[in-house]
């Protein structure tokens, strides 16, 4: 079974994934601006502006969101 973009279970995770990692900026106070500057410390350039539209689409990759929640400090995550 190939999922599509528009998939009802497509966009239920994607709405969990999106909704994961903004829960764990939230917790940590992280903002994108600082979420920016420790990705970049990684190698990664992205804006806040970029980092808000991503997360916000919640289309990222699953190594997309490990970069993101390991720069942050979380190292475990509950589903």
């Amino acid at each position: 079974m190939t999922l599509r973009k528009s998939d009802p279970v497509n966009v239920e995770f994607e709405a969990k994934a999106k909704n994961l990692l903004k829960g764990e900026l939230k917790r940590r106070g992280v903002t994108y601006a600082q979420l920016a500057a420790l990705l970049s410390e990684k190698g990664v350039q992205e804006n806040e502006r970029n980092l808000n539209n991503k997360i916000s689409r919640g289309g990222f990759s699953a190594a997309f969101m490990i970069l993101c929640l390991e720069s942050i400090g979380c190292l475990e995550i509950r589903l």
